[in-house]
């Protein structure tokens, strides 16, 4: 897979968050607070991401500012299994953005007409 440098590991990430977040939640899991509702808008959420992602391209990751952090923190998510994948989906959309925001993008960018002499 060829992509924004530094994302060619993104979206096998997302892929792995989405599929742990559509399984049903384990009984650690909900000790740990998540609900069948929180579990599915996360799932949600990250896939929306990788939709923009795959349709777009990896230079989009530019323009993504999840917060899923902060989410976890205020809905009283404990540490465990899917608030680890949580947080690399986290960690590996800001590297991204970070490597995207180095590339130049021609989106909506319309070329110079060629100069006059």
């Amino acid at each position: 897979m060829t992509g924004t440098p530094g994302t060619d590991e993104l979206l096998p990430v997302l892929d792995a968050a989405v599929a742990a977040l559509k399984s049903p939640l384990h009984e650690d899991d909900r000790a740990q607070g998540w609900t069948d509702e929180l579990r599915r808008e996360v799932q949600e959420e990250i896939s929306i991401h990788r939709s923009v992602l795959r349709r777009h391209g990896l230079s989009m990751a530019r323009h993504l500012r999840p917060r899923l952090d902060e989410w976890m923190e205020h809905e009283g998510v404990g540490p465990g299994r899917l608030r680890n994948l949580v947080a690399d989906v986290q960690r590996s959309l800001a590297e991204a953005r970070t490597a995207a925001a180095g590339t130049p993008t021609t989106l909506g960018v319309r070329p110079r007409p060629p100069a006059r002499e």
